[in-house]
């Protein structure tokens, strides 16, 4: 397939760029290079004749009309969006103008090109949206597609927001969609502002590792090459207007999590072990979901699909990858709001 996919110099899309030439997928990847996206995370790829950059906003209608009618792409993943929760307590209208107006953009965009190139039975509109969308569980449960939304952030609504018009316009236009929802990701290329490259970053430097509240907010963690696996094989084989919760089948505490890195820490480099030493307990965020879990069934028995990395596995060869590659994320920790407690509202 000839793919455009939204964000991709991002640290989700990316991964999906990367794969998909990989497998053989000629790739458009559309961003608008804000200051979370990287062109280096898709260095091993930009002189592939399967990849394409066109650097243009979800925002800029046209900007989408003209990549559109250029590439002809027969299917679009869409993961363009503003992500950091916190960073959408203190500016929550870049989230509202990104990801409810850039989608709605990108739908009527998708709409008219679809309509226009008679309805081709193959194209596929695939949105990529996250599980923070259905709220907080309890101790028990597990979220499913037919959980009832109930987000509780700026971002996690504006992404709910995203999901409804994503439907709305399968159901109205019968424009052909597919939607995944996914749990917390990790990996390599993770954007430097995110729970598991601060601790590791942190670690490396000696500085404090903070963890928000008493550390038992509870998360389900997917490793980013196995969420990429899983959303091609949802663009290529999820029935038309269904939905896929994405999970890694690894709920962890955020303490246990932290605690697990710094263990791997003090294996590579034991000489400043050990570095939980450096965990320091800081005022919670704002609205803190406590638990997210997902329940992965859908996508296991209709399309086979599971992850294939434990935590440990992937948080071992997340931790080997950033002490490889300083080169990677140090210029990084110079861009806006990097490093600095954001989101306390």
């Amino acid at each position: 397939m000839k793919i455009l996919v939204t964000g991709g110099a991002g640290f989700i899309g990316s991964a999906v760029v990367r794969l998909a030439v990989a497998r053989g997928h000629e790739v458009v990847n559309l961003d608008a290079l804000t200051y979370a996206a990287n062109l280096e995370n898709v260095a091993s790829v930009t002189n592939s004749p399967l990849y394409s950059f066109e650097e243009a906003d979800i925002r800029d209608r046209a900007a989408l009309d003209r990549v559109l009618e250029k590439h002809r792409p027969d299917a679009i993943m869409h993961l363009a969006a503003e992500s950091h929760v916190d960073r959408s307590i203190d500016g929550p209208g870049a989230f509202i103008e990104t990801n409810v107006n850039g989608t709605y953009n990108l739908l009527e965009a998708a709409r008219a090109y679809w309509l226009a190139a008679g309805k081709p039975e193959g194209f596929r509109f695939h949105h990529i949206s996250t599980d923070e969308v259905f709220g907080s569980l309890g101790e028990e449960g597990q979220f499913t597609e037919t959980t009832p939304y109930d987000p509780r952030s700026p971002y996690s609504s504006s992404k709910a927001a995203s999901d409804h018009l994503v439907r709305a316009w399968h159901e109205t236009y019968g424009l052909p969609v597919v939607l995944t929802n996914c749990s917390n990701n990790y990996g390599p290329f993770h954007f430097p502002e995110k729970l598991v490259p601060v601790v590791i970053l942190n670690a490396l430097s000696g500085k404090p590792i903070p963890v928000y509240g008493d550390g038992g907010n509870v998360r389900d963690w997917l490793y980013v090459e196995d969420h990429a696996d899983a959303l091609l094989l949802v663009l290529e084989k999820g029935e038309i207007g269904r939905s896929y919760n994405i999970g890694g089948e690894n709920e962890a505490k955020n303490i246990d999590l932290v605690r697990t890195i710094c263990a791997e820490m003090d294996r590579l480099r034991p000489e400043s072990a050990p570095h939980d030493a450096l965990i320091s307990f800081v005022t919670d965020r704002p609205g803190h979901d406590r638990r997210y879990a997902i329940d992965p069934t859908r996508i296991r028995t209709e399309l086979g699909w599971r992850p294939s990395v434990t935590v440990e596995e992937g948080l071992r060869k997340t931790v080997e990858w950033y002490l490889a590659n300083e080169d990677w994320w140090r210029p990084l920790l110079e861009r806006q709001g990097v490093g600095e407690r954001l989101g306390k509202a």
